[in-house]
């Protein structure tokens, strides 16, 4: 088939490399002059780090997609990160999280000794979820949704009480606040409040013991460069600073793409776009007739340069500020910039010295803010990363704001202008009917030759899960070749 695919994202682009493998003619239109979405770098000169993700999980999955994609594995050079991150309270105490398990009992034994038992009831149970969750609910699509609502699906979620928040399930395990805080909090992983995001996404926090957190050497945003190589090397064609208009159908089937006012014949057509604007391309207008789908949280992010560094920081920290449900509510309910923000610290150059010249550090701060158009930015952002900065420097950085050379700020309005949904830096929110069965899915709508992938799109957010997606994608359409396949050779027979 002739395949047309509409943005170059980690989505996007795995499944093109998935689908030429099939024997499939692929063709890439990128709105933006460069691939890889979210998946870039922010850099000045002699300072460079990931404008987007920086955290990898499920290395694992990660290796298993690229070796489908028939990429050597030493292509990708993954360096385990060990501890996995610290926590830092407000009360100025401070958790690590190690994979090693027998360290992490140890670490708790040590600052919340009645809750040792806990932690290994919770590796355990979790392991369980996590052998059925994945090939159930990861490494298979619910195009048909009746594949969702199935007896051991639904069985499967009662007894893992996916329908419960993941901040109260984790509160089965743990009554010590900060650890239920320290295991809820990875829903912002993928954008969502621990206090609403379906119980089931604490298997993140599981997977970080289980299967560690890794760096990818040179940044996340190198994966793109080693993807677009393979494209280019297989044949497939790219089009950028290329925006595609229209999704022309055929009566319920599609036909091609428009771009420029030009009409471009295609088999099928995969958005790798944030899937609420595909109603857009399609012309349906859905998105006025009915309740628009929930996004995902907006950051704040904060990229800078310094000409020091800190010997004792680690690669991933996390600050929480002093109540962390009521800086939850401004993020999701209220919807305000927070009083006492919580954000992640990036620290490359403490695995990676490439980031920064010898001496000098490159950072990246994550605030997890609101999404929507409803704040000013350009009036609000100043005082926040201030705000940031400053308990930084405080707590973890000292002499941060004196020793700063470059400085950049991206905020969610950035973030709308560069196409994803209503600024938020995950796709929709993966709230309970956003999520799984709810989700939308690899072939949408039930037009022919229509598919979508990308963080909106069953199974999720997250750069493993993504790249899954563009492999269930791969998959499905390999069925559908195989189906129509056959039922000519029976009609002919």
């Amino acid at each position: 088939m002739k395949i047309a695919i509409i943005g170059a994202g980690i989505g996007g682009l795995t499944a093109a490399l998935l689908l030429e493998r099939q024997g499939h003619q692929v063709t890439v239109f990128e709105q933006q002059a460069e691939p890889g979405g979210r998946m870039k770098y922010e850099t000045d000169g002699p300072f460079r780090i990931d404008q987007g993700p920086t955290i990898v999980l499920l290395p694992e999955m990660i290796r298993n997609v690229l070796e489908a994609c028939e990429i050597p594995q030493e292509d990708l050079e993954l360096i385990e990160c060990d501890p996995l991150y610290r926590i830092h309270y407000a009360d100025g105490t401070s958790y690590t999280k190690y994979a090693d398990t027998e360290k992490q009992s140890s670490e708790i034994q040590e600052k919340f000794p009645n809750q040792a038992v806990q932690f290994e009831r919770f590796m355990e149970d979790m392991e369980n979820v996590y052998r059925i969750g994945v090939p159930q609910f990861l490494e298979q699509g619910f195009s048909n949704r009746m594949r969702f609502f199935t007896t051991s699906n639904l069985r499967f979620l009662y007894k893992s009480k996916a329908y419960r928040d993941v901040h109260s399930f984790i509160g089965n395990y743990f009554t010590e606040p900060k650890l239920q805080d320290a295991y809820a909090l990875q829903s912002l992983y993928i954008g969502g409040s621990p206090y609403t995001t379906p119980a089931i996404y604490g298997l993140i926090s599981y997977s970080e013991h289980a299967h560690g957190i890794w760096y990818v050497k040179g940044g996340y945003a190198g994966m793109i460069d080693t993807l677009v190589s393979y494209c280019q090397e297989r044949g497939i064609q790219f089009h950028y600073n290329t925006k595609v208009e229209r999704i022309v159908k055929t009566g319920k089937k599609v036909s091609g793409i428009e771009s420029g006012g030009v009409y471009q014949p295609f088999d099928s057509v995969v958005f790798n776009g944030d899937f609420p604007h595909i109603h857009d391309l399609l012309g349906d207008g859905k998105p006025k007739k009915k309740k628009q789908p929930a996004a995902s949280s907006g950051c704040l992010l904060i990229y800078a340069g310094t000409n020091r560094t800190w010997d004792d920081l680690h690669t991933h920290q996390f600050v929480l500020p002093e109540d962390f449900q009521e800086n939850m509510n401004e993020i999701f309910k209220s919807r305000i910039i927070p009083a006492d923000p919580s954000f992640y610290l990036f620290n490359p150059c403490s695995i990676d010295q490439d980031c920064a010249p010898e001496g000098k550090s490159a950072l990246y701060f994550l605030v997890p803010v609101p999404s929507g158009e409803h704040i000013n930015w350009e009036e609000q952002k100043d005082l926040l990363v201030e705000r940031v900065l400053r308990k930084a420097e405080e707590k973890l950085l000292p002499g941060l704001l004196e020793s700063i050379e470059w400085l950049k700020v991206r905020t969610p309005a950035d973030a709308s202008k560069s196409g994803l949904y209503q600024g938020g830096s995950f796709g929709i929110a993966p709230n309970l009917l956003q999520s799984g069965g709810f989700r939308p899915q690899n072939k949408p709508f039930g037009i022919e030759g229509l598919y979508a992938v990308g963080a909106s799109v069953h199974p999720g957010g997250g750069v493993p899960i993504v790249m899954q997606g563009a492999k269930n994608l791969s998959d499905l359409i390999q069925s559908e070749v195989e189906n129509h396949a056959q039922k000519a050779i029976c009609k002919s027979v």
